[in-house]
């Protein structure tokens, strides 16, 4: 399973690269995309909503079950990949390119505290 090591993960399964410019990017991990199955639809948070660290935040739907995605940290969405909206499938050809959201740590120093690569792989054994 791939885990990329210049990334941050969560226990939920989201992946989080911090930006030059403070923000941060949002997807699905590798493993999670794999239990999904076939993706057949995201629908993503709203572009200046306010998330809170843990709180849902998106829907994966695909062919065998739908799956919330939560906010890593909490803080403004500042874009999202509308791309994914025509083609939800590119989270299962690589979840690690095809990012769901960015935003703006309120706190950037929360991001600190996800888990780091060694950690998470160890969490999906």
């Amino acid at each position: 399973m791939n885990v990329p090591a210049e990334l941050k993960y969560t226990a939920s399964h989201e992946w989080v690269r911090t930006e030059a410019d403070g923000s941060i990017t949002v997807g699905i991990t590798e493993y999670a995309q794999d239990a999904l199955g076939d993706i057949v639809f995201v629908d993503l948070p709203k572009i200046g909503q306010t998330l809170t660290a843990g709180k849902d935040c998106a829907v994966v739907e695909s062919v065998k079950a739908a799956g919330d995605i939560y906010a890593p940290v909490s803080g403004e969405v500042v874009a999202i990949n509308e791309a994914l909206a025509d083609e939800p499938g590119a989270i299962n050809a690589d979840a690690f390119s095809a990012w769901m959201f960015k935003m703006k740590p309120t706190n950037a120093a929360d991001v600190d505290g996800l888990l780091e690569a060694e950690e998470y792989a160890r969490s999906i054994g």
